[in-house]
């Protein structure tokens, strides 16, 4: 396939340019699909509350959210190879609505937990965002323009602490009860996921010069085409699962510490809940122009070192990431500790940028097979990451509570909250230490002089 109709430049206002109609549309649908997989998180409370869940219960759920996720990316980037991504965000987007819905009419826990386990397939749209912004903008700016997408994509997760409750007001100004108001919220979120599947299939094409479907029929893709072994090679491929690793060490760990931060800050620095939310989702909204920068400066180094500029920038960025949060966790005081938290979340969000600016130029026959495989690494890693900081939190309070046995509810709790404060912290430190070594890890990515002449000559053509 010619590369003379893929952007090169992001033109952010040039709506007649196909590349940038699609790089708007993905990356709104990216954000609905995130602000419903997270859209539970700020109604939890109420949650726990009315359906009775307990600790257990509550930490199952949100491992399930993420579990279900690397199953859906593994399937979807191989579908993204074969059909396309047009007709897959489609269809995701469509029955992706389904359990988000569900979700706002559950009755018990059991209901909740299934509900949770397949809203995370709606994650998977994630790799269409980018396996279809690949394929549309040029290699010297590809990554900048798959680090944007995605950036304001997984501004969802942290929109929705603001847009739900906005949401939920709105409902309860009809004469809905209070009560009742997360229900109707999350059956919003998900109406609106269906109706963003209609306007991606009416107003989006697979590639700039149209949709597979077609362009197989007239023989115009050849380089897009339908590769046997594609899904095997990628498999095969050792740079595809180091990725897979840089990836879990990246934004595997920005999902995990984003979702038990409130808690620490809490526990740690005695922060009120209202002020501990207010700074994770200040974090999260620094996706506007963080995960850009870590694109954007990999696609620097891939002009001046060519590939292997790209994974030396992943190499030094990830290895910053793991310094910011094994130094954070040793922290006591608050301003001190804020400070490599705001390193951390820069540090953390650029490294996934940057991952996805080395993705596109493994085996672009396989685009969406590497995507996909490259993105469940970011969910096994938060599920691992979740495990481990589950495991040590609920040992450590399980032994303050009996520790604590006969005492004033008071000082039940504050042992508690000290407990899970020492523990977590101890398990971001070994998270710490472990992206350092993925790191490390990373420079063994190589590229061979084919591969680094094959990106020089498509950069003439374009």
């Amino acid at each position: 396939m010619s590369t003379s109709q893929k952007a090169t430049k992001l033109e952010l206002f040039n709506l007649k340019s196909k590349p940038i109609q699609t790089f708007w549309i993905t990356s709104i649908a990216f954000f609905m699909c995130f602000f419903s997989w997270f859209g539970i998180v700020p109604f939890m409370p109420q949650v726990v509350k009315e359906l009775g869940l307990t600790p257990d219960q509550k930490w199952n759920s949100i491992i399930l959210a993420v579990t279900g996720t690397v199953f859906a990316r593994l399937l979807i980037g191989k579908l993204c190879d074969k059909y396309g991504p047009r007709l897959c965000y489609t269809w995701l987007l469509a029955v992706g609505s389904i359990p988000v819905i569900c979700i706002g009419l559950v009755q018990t826990p059991l209901q909740f937990l299934i509900c949770r386990l397949f809203i995370g397939f709606i994650g998977a749209s994630f790799v269409i965002t980018q396996f279809h912004t690949s394929i549309m903008f040029a290699p010297n700016i590809v990554g900048t323009a798959n680090a944007t997408s995605a950036g304001w994509g997984n501004l969802g997760g942290g929109a929705n602490r603001l847009g739900m409750p906005l949401i939920a007001a709105a409902v309860i100004s009809f004469g809905v009860a209070e009560t009742e108001a997360w229900r109707y919220s999350m059956i919003v979120a998900g109406v609106v996921c269906f109706l963003m599947g209609i306007v991606y299939y009416y107003c989006t094409q697979d590639t700039p010069q149209g949709n597979f479907k077609e362009l197989k029929a007239s023989g115009k893709m050849p380089e897009l085409k339908k590769d046997e072994a594609g899904f095997g090679a990628a498999v095969k491929d050792y740079r595809v699962w180091i990725l897979f690793l840089v990836y879990a060490a990246c934004f595997g760990m920005e999902l995990t510490v984003y979702g038990t931060m409130d808690d620490y800050l809490q526990n740690t620095f005695q922060l009120e809940r209202v002020t501990a939310g207010n700074l994770v989702l200040s974090f999260a909204l620094m996706n506007i122009f963080a995960r850009t920068l870590g694109g954007f400066f990999g696609d620097k180094f891939g002009k001046l070192k060519g590939l292997k500029g790209r994974v030396l920038f992943l190499t030094v960025i990830l290895t910053i990431e793991g310094l910011m949060l094994a130094t954070f966790s040793t922290v006591d005081n608050f301003i001190v500790a804020f400070i490599f938290l705001i390193c951390f979340s820069l540090s953390v969000q650029m490294a996934e940028g940057a991952t996805f600016s080395v993705v596109p130029f493994i085996n672009k026959k396989a685009i969406g097979s590497i995507s996909g495989i490259v993105g469940a690494g970011g969910n096994v890693g938060a599920f691992l990451a979740a495990i481990l900081l589950k495991s040590k939190s609920a040992v450590a309070e399980k032994e303050a509570i009996a520790g604590t046995s006969g005492a004033s509810e008071e000082i039940i709790k504050a042992a508690q909250s000290a407990a899970s404060s020492e523990a977590v912290a101890s398990g971001y430190f070994i998270i710490g230490i472990l992206v350092v070594i993925t790191a490390i890890v990373s420079l063994t990515i190589k590229f061979s002089e084919e591969d680094e002449k094959a990106v020089v000559l498509e950069a003439k053509t374009v």
